[in-house]
C-alpha cells in the first residue's frame, strides 16, 4: 500500500459526523534540532522561512522561549506532561514515559478532542523491556516515527500507522504535513490537536534535489560530492514548505481563525557528527552560546511563534518567559479545560501571557543534564560538547527573571541572559549570595547534593 492509498483509506475509516465546534483547534509544531538562529524571524538571511514567519506576523514571536531539557527524549517528555523530567521518569536519552503520565493528547481527548500524531514519538525503554506507544498515550491516529533511530530516515520507506506499518515515500516532512492536512479535513467540524513533529534538521542531513540545488554553490563545502551546508538549508526550508501547506490547509478549511497554533523546537542545533559539521557552519544557534546537550542557552532557549487570531497579538515580539512545562495547562486553559488541569504538573497556565494580557508569574525555572544518562560510552565519546568534556559532565540549570545560574560538574555561573544571551559576562563573583541562594534552590528542586 502506497502513502495515498493509505491516506484515502483512513480518510474513510475515521471520518466523524459534523459536529459544532465550540473551542479552539489546536496545531502544535516542534521541529527536532532547529536552532535559536536557523529561522529569518531571529535574523538568518542566507536561507528564509517564510511561513514560521508568518506565524510570527500574524501571531507573536517569543524571544525566551525554552525547551525542557537537553536532548530529545526528556524535552518532548516534558512537553507532552508539564512536568520536568524529575517528576515524569524521562531524564535520559533512552528513559520510556511511564504508562501512568498523563500527556496534553489524554487531557484533551478528555475534553472532546479529536487527537492525532504525525511525526516523531522518541520511545525509551522501561527496565521490563517494554515501551509505551502513542496510542496508549492519548493520540486517536498516529502516524509517524517510533524510535529515535528510525527518525534519522528523511527518505522512509516504511513508517508505522497505529499498531501497525505502512509504505511510505517522500521526504519527511511532506508526509507527515500531507497526514496532518488529511485529518484535518476529516475533522475539519469538531475541535481537534494535531501534534505536528517535524524530525527537521535532525541528521541524516539529507534532503530533496530540487530543494539542495536552491543553495548549491552558496556555501562552502568540505566536500562538492557532499553539500551538507547545502542540505541542511534546504531540509529547513523543505520543512518550513511543508508547514506552509498545512497553515494553508487551515485557511482552505477555514479554520485559521479558529486554530492556535504553536511553532517550536525540541531544543537547540546539534553539533553532534551525525550534523556533518552543518550547525557548526551555519552559527545555528547564533547569538547565542552552546548547543544540544547543554544548558547554556543555545541548548534550551528555542525559537518560537505562536497564532490565533484575535486572541494572540498579531505582529507582537514578547520577551516573556515560557517553558516547555507550560503547555499542557495553556492549552488545557485554551480549551476550556482550567479546572481540569492534572494537580501535578509543574507548568503554568499562561494563557493570559500568549494574549499579552498579563505578565508571566514570578517563580524559579530548572534544568538537569548529566550526559551519561542512558548512553553508552562509544555514543559519548564521539559527542562535541564545546568546551565541556564529554563523559561524566553533570550540568544543572536554575533561572529566575533574567538571572540563571549554571552549574556545570560543580563550577556555577551567574548569568544576566535577557543583556547577555550569550552567556560571555559571568556575574559569579559580583553577587555570591545570589549565587548561593539560587544555589541552595537548585539542591532543594534536586532533592540532592549536587556538589557531590
Amino acid at each position: 500500500m502506497d502513502r495515498r492509498q493509505f491516506l484515502c483509506m483512513t480518510a474513510l475509516a475515521l471520518s466523524s459526523p459534523a459536529q459544532s465546534r465550540t473551542r479552539p483547534n489546536i496545531l502544535l509544531v516542534v521541529a527536532d534540532d532547529l536552532g535559536w538562529g536557523d529561522v529569518s524571524m531571529n535574523g538568518r538571511d542566507s536561507w528564509q522561512t517564510p511561513n514560521i514567519d508568518r506565524l510570527a506576523r500574524e501571531g507573536t514571536r517569543f524571544t525566551r522561549f525554552y525547551s525542557g531539557a537537553a536532548v530529545c527524549n526528556p524535552a518532548r517528555a516534558c512537553l507532552l506532561t508539564g512536568k520536568y523530567g524529575i517528576h515524569n521518569g524521562v531524564k535520559g536519552y533512552n528513559d520510556d514515559l511511564p504508562s501512568s503520565e498523563t500527556t496534553i493528547a489524554e487531557s484533551l481527548r478528555e475534553l472532546g478532542y479529536d487527537t492525532a500524531l504525525f511525526g516523531k514519538w522518541h520511545r525509551g525503554q522501561r527496565p521490563d523491556g517494554g515501551h509505551t506507544h502513542p496510542v496508549d498515550q492519548g493520540w486517536d491516529e498516529f502516524l509517524g516515527f517510533v524510535t529515535a533511530r528510525e527518525a534519522w530516515e528523511h527518505f522512509p520507506s516504511w513508517i508505522h500507522h497505529n499498531r501497525g506499518r505502512v509504505d511510505a515515500s517522500g521526504f519527511a516532512s511532506d508526509i507527515f504535513a500531507d497526514a496532518a492536512i488529511e485529518f484535518i479535513a476529516r475533522r475539519r467540524d469538531h475541535p481537534f490537536f494535531v501534534y505536528l513533529a517535524f524530525t527537521e534538521p535532525h541528521s541524516w542531513i539529507e534532503a530533496p534535489e530540487s530543494e539542495v540545488a536552491k543553495f548549491r554553490g552558496k556555501f562552502d563545502e568540505a566536500d562538492l560530492g557532499e553539500p551538507y551546508n547545502a542540505r541542511y538549508a534546504a531540509m529547513i526550508t523543505k520543512m518550513d514548505e511543508s508547514l506552509g501547506r498545512v497553515l494553508d490547509a487551515l485557511d482552505r478549511e477555514g479554520l485559521s481563525d479558529d486554530t492556535l497554533v504553536i511553532f517550536t523546537s525540541d531544543q537547540g542545533a546539534t553539533f553532534e557528527p551525525q550534523n556533518e559539521g552543518a550547525s557548526f557552519y551555519h552559527d545555528s544557534n547564533a547569538p547565542l552560546r552552546g548547543q544540544k546537550r547543554s544548558l547554556e542557552e543555545g541548548g534550551i532557549r528555542v525559537p518560537a511563534a505562536v497564532r490565533w487570531p484575535g486572541r494572540v497579538p498579531s505582529g507582537h515580539t514578547s520577551d516573556e518567559v515560557v517553558h516547555f512545562i507550560d503547555l499542557l495547562p495553556t492549552l488545557m486553559a485554551a480549551a476550556g479545560g482550567e479546572s481540569k488541569i492534572p494537580r501535578d504538573v509543574d507548568g503554568a497556565n499562561m494563557l493570559a501571557v500568549l494574549e499579552g494580557k498579563q505578565a508571566g508569574p514570578e517563580r524559579m525555572l530548572f534544568w538537569e543534564w548529566e550526559a551519561d544518562q542512558g548512553e553508552s560510552g562509544a555514543d559519548l565519546d564521539r559527542l562535541l560538547m564545546g568546551r565541556h568534556a564529554v563523559r561524566g559532565v553533570k550540568m544543572y540549570a536554575v533561572m529566575r527573571g533574567d538571572l540563571k545560574l549554571l552549574d556545570i560538574n560543580g563550577a556555577r555561573y551567574l548569568y544576566d541572559v535577557a543583556r547577555d544571551p550569550s552567556e560571555r559576562r559571568p556575574l559569579s563573583t559580583e553577587y555570591p549570595e545570589l549565587v548561593a541562594s539560587l544555589h541552595e534552590a537548585l539542591q532543594e528542586w534536586k532533592g540532592t547534593d549536587i556538589t557531590n
